[in-house]
């Protein structure tokens, strides 16, 4: 298959939905060999845009060329409920085992066929492309990765008998993950792959992805996964000139969008120096069109003369630098938004020992145990764990939310504001503005306007709350954090669902935060990052 044949194309591609354009006008080369990260908000587009690029839905305008065998991880696999974990596997198989069934086929007919043969040129040649696809596919070696990958997303423990209705939401999405990896489509398009993925399966994938020929398009919030894979990242989040394509892996854009912001508050500083010089220079020099003094006896012969060359000079003067500062005006820099952070607060410190909370023996039957735990007034504490190990518990523990049993203790007075996995607001019919207000109350609310935090824009402030997005819901919620910050903070999966330029903004808060951070997270990129002490459950 020739590189042209096996790229991904999209041309001026355009898709609306009922509140306006989702997508507008975007534009992609995928070449085999390159993998390509999407990242930006929750709904700029990012699923809407796979899909288009898959042919599971249609653009309003603009084409795309894919190639015939591409692949696309679907929320739902294509398969019945009682189709077996072998089924899957099988299907993925079929097209190697067509290849390897052919490829036999016209070995016998090439050896039963004289090389003079009419024909013969045209049988090899259609065996020479058979084996050559073969080759791409790793035909030979397929049985064998299949069990492989299975076993590397930890699948390898189930059955192949075992139906995909008997198998949980994140089984069956890792099956249909690893049925594309068998396959190795001629491009792959995935749509946040490590969901449901363990640190070893999601290292397993980062490798299986990184070894195949083909194109690779993917839509993902993990950045140690975009780190590790991607060769180029589009930013979707809005801009001027519409997505910005970045060459490299996270880092590099990481490296890159500090730049630009270097450059953007340089370019703001300089302008703002140019503009008060201009007020200054156009206030002084307009006073001295119309000097107040009268000729020295000296002066009195060509007074007259001076005066008018001198006042014409000054004019000309403050008339260039109108025109120079009417010009800054209109296209003035505009002021680079503050990051992400959160204000200070009174560090807790009323205790000797400057302790919190602190656990002992403390148990929630079937959900968490912890023998000692002291949370100290400047804490900064990572818990880490599998799925079920008790995370959301141990913070809802220490939030005074959940009675356990054991001794808990809380310095009197203490401020907690935690940031669950679920934000539900208890009025929906409210706006995003009114919901703001009535939490902070009016004069905090003032003191720190929520549009200076930078998670929630414009035109989300009269949206009801109910009709937010749920990663909208969860911005929404931080803020409130970020502008009152409590004594003891409490997070749970922070970075889930908000962009990887938040995450950063959010990780970079924390280390000068309020009094004491409690994290609860399986990120990657977070803990691997991460300065304070950890707990493991």
């Amino acid at each position: 298959m020739s590189d042209a044949s096996a790229a991904l194309l999209a041309r001026d591609i355009v898709r609306s939905f009922g509140h306006g354009r989702v997508i507008d006008g975007f534009s992609l080369t995928a070449p085999p060999g390159h993998r390509i990260g999407l990242i930006g908000e929750n709904g700029v587009g990012k699923s809407t845009l796979l899909r288009l690029l898959a042919g599971a839905d249609e653009p309003d305008a603009g084409s795309v060329t894919r190639p015939a065998d591409l692949g696309f991880l679907h929320q739902e696999m294509p398969f019945a409920a009682a189709a077996t974990i072998a089924d899957v596997v099988d299907e993925a198989l079929s097209e190697v085992r067509d290849d390897l069934a052919e490829l036999e086929r016209l070995s016998g007919q090439l050896a039963r066929t004289e090389g003079d043969t009419p024909g013969y040129a045209a049988l090899l040649d259609a065996y020479g492309q058979r084996l050559e696809r073969a080759q791409e596919q790793g035909a030979w070696d397929a049985e064998r990765r299949a069990t492989m990958v299975l076993e590397g997303l930890g699948l390898g423990g189930i059955r192949r008998e075992r139906t995909l209705g008997s198998l949980s939401g994140g089984q069956r999405g890792r099956l249909s993950l690893a049925s594309l990896l068998v396959r190795r489509p001629s491009a792959l398009l995935l749509d946040e792959p490590t969901n449901h993925l363990d640190d070893g399966a999601a290292a397993f994938l980062e490798e299986q992805v990184c070894g195949l020929p083909g194109a690779v398009v993917v839509a993902s919030h993990d950045r140690a996964f975009l780190d590790a894979v991607c060769t180029d990242l589009i930013d979707l989040d809005p801009a001027m000139d519409g997505p910005v394509r970045y060459g490299g892996n996270y880092t590099a854009y990481q490296a890159e969008k500090r730049a630009e912001r270097e450059r953007w508050e340089r370019r703001y500083a300089e302008e703002q120096e140019e503009l008060e010089a201009l007020h200054r220079s156009i206030g002084t020099t307009t006073h001295r069109v119309a000097p107040d003094r009268g000729p020295r006896d000296s002066e009195k012969m060509g007074y007259g003369v001076r005066a008018n060359r001198v006042q014409s000079q000054i004019s000309r003067r403050v008339r260039s630098a109108a025109r120079r500062l009417d010009e800054l005006e209109r296209h003035r820099v505009a002021e680079p938004p503050q990051p992400l952070r959160f204000r200070r607060t009174a560090l807790a410190g009323a205790s000797e020992d400057g302790v919190l909370v602190s656990l002992r023996d403390v148990r929630v039957r079937g959900r968490l145990a912890v023998d000692r735990l002291d949370v100290s007034a400047t804490e900064r504490l990572l818990v880490t764990g599998d799925n079920g190990a008790g995370k959301s518990t141990l913070l809802a523990v220490l939030a005074g939310r959940l009675d356990a049993d054991g001794d808990v203790r809380r310095k009197g007075g203490l401020s907690v504001g935690m940031l669950a996995q679920d934000t539900v607001f208890g009025r929906p019919e409210r706006t995003v503005r009114d919901t703001y207000a009535q939490a902070l109350g009016s004069e905090r609310a003032e003191t720190v306007p929520l549009i200076s935090l930078g998670l929630m824009s414009e035109a989300d402030l009269g949206k009801q709350v109910g009709r937010l997005s749920v990663g909208q819901r969860r911005r929404l919620a931080l803020a409130l954090l970020v502008a009152h910050p409590p004594e003891l903070l409490l997070l749970d999966e922070p970075t889930n669902h908000l962009s990887p330029r938040l995450c950063d903004e959010l990780e970079a808060a924390m280390g000068a935060g309020p009094g004491a951070i409690v994290l609860a997270g399986h990120d990657r990129w977070l803990r691997r990052r991460w300065q304070g002490r950890e707990l493991r459950l």
